[in-house]
């Protein structure tokens, strides 16, 4: 009998039934969320205290590092505390929820990788207009269309994943809630609303995509026109922590996505979802802050004033 209303919630797959390995496991997600919260707190206070970061480049690195904050904390605290407790358990509301989050976050930061590559084609293809072009504004209105872009698909896959029935096995093998994984415990026969809404998330991560490489082509363009060898360096490293920071973005999504599901690779899916979710939270903010000079010498400051 196929009837959604019995089903209470989910149980996620463990990587393993060993105590003493669920042990280290919930160490390591927790030495990872830690750092990987302290690296993005650290560039948004940055960026929000240190008025020379106050600039269109910083803005849109500051929402990137709430978004990478958001993102991590939507996945890992919960698997943590399935690790401590023993338990795999999450209920169909706290699924539903986390979906939505799952899908909102990543497209919002669709967005912004998207805006960021707009204020790089400015900068050097247009650096007479840059001020004009990239006012506060226009930075404030790309920032809103890339979250009410990834707000609109997130209520889209929620309300699709509401749609669904199921009437078999609650055991998802993820270690939070994502589409693929919910499709697989599902019984519906139809999936239309989940199909559109793939769709339309599909078709504009793509079109994003399809914008930044766009943008890169006039940029790559430009920069080679450059007369000095300095200035194609300097215009060069101001765009490779981002270029960096879009390939892994896109390489480990389409890695977990575009990859066959099976029973048989349940931990192998599981543990590109780790690296999916995880791996750009965390080597984000190094890639950005490595070698920019501007938000080491803002950390100094900061440092200087708390000491």
């Amino acid at each position: 009998m196929k009837n959604q209303t019995f089903l209470s919630g989910f149980l996620f797959l463990r990587l393993t039934d060993s105590t003493v390995l669920l042990g280290l496991q919930a160490a390591l997600f927790s030495l990872g969320y830690l750092v990987s919260t302290l690296e993005n707190l650290t560039i948004v206070l940055l960026t929000v205290l240190d008025r020379h970061l106050h600039t269109p480049k910083y803005f849109f690195l500051r929402h990137l590092s709430f978004l990478d904050l958001c993102l991590i904390s939507t996945t890992l605290p919960k698997a943590i505390l399935n690790c401590i407790t023993l338990s795999d358990s999450i209920s169909f509301l706290g699924c539903v929820c986390q979906l939505f989050l799952m899908v909102l976050l990543p497209e919002s930061e669709v967005g912004i990788l998207t805006a960021m590559s707009y204020d790089r084609y400015v900068a050097i293809c247009h650096p007479l207009h840059y001020g004009a072009v990239m006012s506060k504004r226009c930075c404030v209105l790309l920032m809103a269309v890339s979250w009410l872009s990834g707000g609109a698909l997130g209520i889209l896959f929620s309300a699709a994943m509401l749609s669904l029935e199921f009437c078999g096995s609650n055991r998802i093998h993820q270690f939070f809630c994502d589409v693929p994984a919910i499709l697989e415990v599902s019984c519906s026969q139809e999936h239309a609303a989940i199909n559109v809404s793939v769709a339309l998330g599909v078709l504009y991560s793509f079109s994003c995509l399809v914008c930044i490489l766009v943008s890169y082509v006039f940029i790559f363009s430009a920069v080679l026109k450059m007369p000095s060898r300095q200035s194609r360096c300097k215009a060069f490293s101001t765009c490779v922590p981002h270029l960096m920071v879009v390939g892994s973005f896109f390489l480990t999504g389409i890695a977990d996505y575009v990859k066959p599901t099976s029973h048989e690779s349940a931990l192998i899916d599981l543990l590109f979802s780790i690296i999916y979710s995880v791996t750009p939270p965390f080597f984000n903010p190094i890639i950005y802050c490595l070698r920019n000079r501007d938000i080491q010498s803002a950390l100094n400051k900061f440092l200087r004033k708390v000491k």
